[in-house]
């Protein structure tokens, strides 16, 4: 057993009262790891975050913005922050992708989209305190499409006119993300981190800590153009039709001012925003990190990107630069 594992036993053992048997719960991208430990009422989660790497706080702080705003989110029962340990309630172990399915979308769909607009209306961004989604993070985040998957993962570099077209297209899309109202974004809002809960409010939601101020449909297009799962384009306008109307009713968006199409055309453009920032996160995953099962998630991410941007008018420079850097023979 780990020196770190010892250390947390430890905590564990002061915080309960009993030696807790540490069962793996999950991983997730970053340096934190889950268990789950058994407890006579049930069981509860355990989040080693070392402190070196990782920072609890903004967990803690977005965990209790959800639950005020009436979201299921972890409750925080126990925590050293100095130790970088966290415990949970523990909100179960299956996930949307465990069960999503042709027939149970619109059922689970239906509850993380009210749940969205719920974060939305229920987390007041005036006192929220949480980091901007600005220019420059948004910017910081396209780069590591071009540094991590072109440069590094394809051996791409572009040149001079090839340059110019990737300069053009973060503009467009930095543009639309910050023309857009602005609400709480989770940010990463998709199957792998909302939980199908038996008897209790659905989704259970995880891994907010990420959680900014941003454009409103961000966690709509990482939820509906999910990088682990994908539907019919019919389907997921259907379901962007639904949740419009819902932000109208919410007070969200003024119909008068955001039509349902302007509002698609910001939902198309976020997605090839995020899009090329998981792949190149994918990426980087592989090649910094050593984390080898998300590269697979490549070529659906890639394809979504393809897709908008051989509908989108002002993505036509980069959909042909794309296709001229053949891409897929090396997804």
């Amino acid at each position: 057993m780990s020196e770190r594992l010892v250390q947390l036993q430890t905590w564990l053992r002061e915080q309960t009262g009993q030696d807790c048997e540490l069962a793996v719960a999950s991983s997730d991208a970053s340096f934190r790891r889950y268990f789950r430990i058994k407890r006579e009422n049930g069981s509860q989660i355990v989040m080693d975050a070392p402190p070196k790497q990782e920072d609890c706080r903004p967990f803690i702080h977005v965990a209790a913005l959800l639950r005020e705003a009436g979201l299921n989110a972890p409750e925080v029962i126990k925590q050293d922050l100095d130790a970088g340990f966290l415990l949970l309630s523990d909100l179960g172990s299956t996930t949307y992708l465990d069960v999503l399915n042709s027939t149970s979308a619109d059922r689970l769909y239906g509850d993380a989209l009210r749940a969205l607009i719920a974060i939305q209306a229920g987390v007041d961004i005036t006192s929220a305190a949480l980091p901007t989604y600005d220019e420059s993070l948004l910017q910081t985040e396209l780069n590591l499409f071009k540094d991590w998957y072109l440069e590094k993962h394809c051996n791409i570099t572009l040149n001079e006119s090839q340059q110019a077209v990737w300069q053009q297209t973060c503009k467009i899309l930095i543009d639309s993300a910050v023309g857009q109202p602005k609400v709480c974004v989770h940010r990463d809002y998709h199957s792998r981190n909302l939980m199908q809960v038996e008897n209790g409010l659905n989704p259970g939601i995880l891994d907010f800590q990420d959680a900014v101020i941003g454009p409103v449909t961000y966690d709509l297009v990482s939820l509906l153009r999910d990088c682990y799962i994908s539907w019919p384009r019919e389907r997921v306008v259907t379901w962007v039709e639904e949740f419009y109307k819902q932000a109208v009713h919410s007070g969200l968006i003024d119909s008068d001012k955001v039509s349902e199409k302007q509002f698609m055309t910001w939902f198309e453009l976020m997605g090839v925003q995020r899009h090329l920032k998981a792949i190149g996160i994918f990426a980087r995953l592989l090649h910094r990190d050593e984390k080898q099962g998300y590269v697979r998630d490549i070529p659906r991410t890639l394809a979504y990107v393809m897709d908008v941007c051989q509908r989108s008018p002002v993505l036509q420079d980069f959909h042909q630069l794309l296709l001229s850097l053949a891409l897929a023979d090396h997804a």
